[in-house]
């Protein structure tokens, strides 16, 4: 995990960003002092699972109540606050359910919940990657979730929610963690590039959004690992690192695409392969960025819903490639570039699966 990710890692639910429902029901939890006994939070990587795991058991275990009845937040100020931010206590337990998948770990585990805690109010039981628990072990937790000890709160984190049995669902509260826009990515970057006096030009940061993924966590692990590049972290400087083009070099081709240029076309992939461009990501890139721009060709009334999570720039690019995007050429384009993308991880020639797709595509 970056040394950056680590260092801006929310230490309070206000700190969330892009999770706004999420935030008012912790707030209210936490001042009305109603925590469930089992929680399910689901969603993409990176969008802050784990983390706010972590506050519920900051927050749960905080012992000025009147501080929490009024701000809805931990005080961070208390015993139990200090402990947990220094992570010495021996009453959270954070279990990876990828290399703790069996049987044995959670009979472990329910040995564990049947001791009262040893310092905190409640016992807390984090199991990222959830869904990876065998059949045996989701049978063994179901009986402690039926009948759960009131000094235990257990907390689920899961990239695949439709893996988690039924019976856990019912008995657990759920909670959704939207992927992030790259306009909310890029002003966080923005802030810790503040900080770090880390000089990065706007449309750099912009970038390193796109490519997270709507993860905040990637996002923050990107800028840790191109941070010392160059004294100034520019879009070239970025994409020479990582070998990916984003939406500004990939408009080139897109109009190219949009214009019926094949001859422009070939000649734009020829030079990325070139320069070196990962060819997967390039075709997913191109994906995207056409997809978008034919979605609000077609429907112009969708227009704020559609950018309302991208930068500037990107954005001027979707409604650029609008304007010249006909459904009857595009559609079948994107079938084929789909096929281009699935072949391109396997095929020794990356390249020449996208050269096919534009060569029987544009007429």
């Amino acid at each position: 995990m970056s040394a950056l990710y680590r260092k801006y890692r929310p230490q309070k639910f206000s700190d969330l960003l892009g999770q706004s429902d999420l935030v008012t029901v912790m707030i209210n939890t936490t001042k009305l002092d109603r925590f469930a006994h089992a929680y399910i939070f689901y969603g993409t990587r990176g969008t802050g699972k784990t983390s706010v795991a972590r506050l519920v058991a900051k927050t749960a275990n905080c012992t000025d109540l009147e501080y929490k009845k009024k701000h809805g937040e931990a005080c961070d100020a208390c015993d139990a606050c200090m402990k947990i931010n220094q992570g010495v206590t021996l009453d959270i337990f954070e279990i990876d359910g990828a290399s703790n998948r069996g049987i044995d770990e959670i009979r472990e585990l329910k040995e564990k919940i049947r001791v009262s805690p040893a310092f905190l109010r409640y016992k807390i039981f984090i199991i990222d990657e959830a869904h990876m628990l065998t059949t045996p072990a989701w049978n063994a937790l179901l009986k402690v979730f039926e009948e759960p000890p009131a000094h235990a709160i257990f907390i689920l984190a899961t990239t695949e929610f439709e893996k988690i049995p039924k019976t856990i669902l019912s008995r657990a509260q759920r909670y959704f963690f939207k992927p992030q826009g790259i306009k909310e990515i890029s002003e966080k970057l923005l802030t810790i590039t503040k900080e770090e006096k880390i000089n990065a030009d706007k449309d750099a940061l912009e970038l390193i959004a796109t490519f997270a993924d709507g993860s905040f966590r990637d996002a923050e692990s990107l800028l840790d690992q191109l941070r010392s590049l160059a004294p100034t972290l520019t879009k070239d400087v970025i994409e020479e690192a990582l070998g990916r083009l984003g939406p500004a070099s990939i408009r080139e081709l897109a109009l190219a695409i949009c214009k019926n240029d094949l001859k422009n076309s070939l000649a734009l992939v020829k030079k990325y392969a070139r320069d070196g461009v990962n060819f997967p990501d390039l075709i997913r890139e191109l994906i995207e960025l056409l997809r978008l721009a034919l979605t609000l060709h077609l429907a112009p009334a969708l227009e704020s819903d559609l950018i309302v999570d991208f930068g500037e720039t990107e954005s001027a690019i979707i409604k650029e490639l609008a304007t010249l995007c006909l459904p009857e050429k595009i559609s079948p384009l994107l079938k084929g570039l789909i096929a281009a993308y699935e072949e391109s991880g396997t095929t020794p020639f990356p390249q020449l699966s996208l050269e096919l797709a534009l060569i029987e595509n544009i007429k």
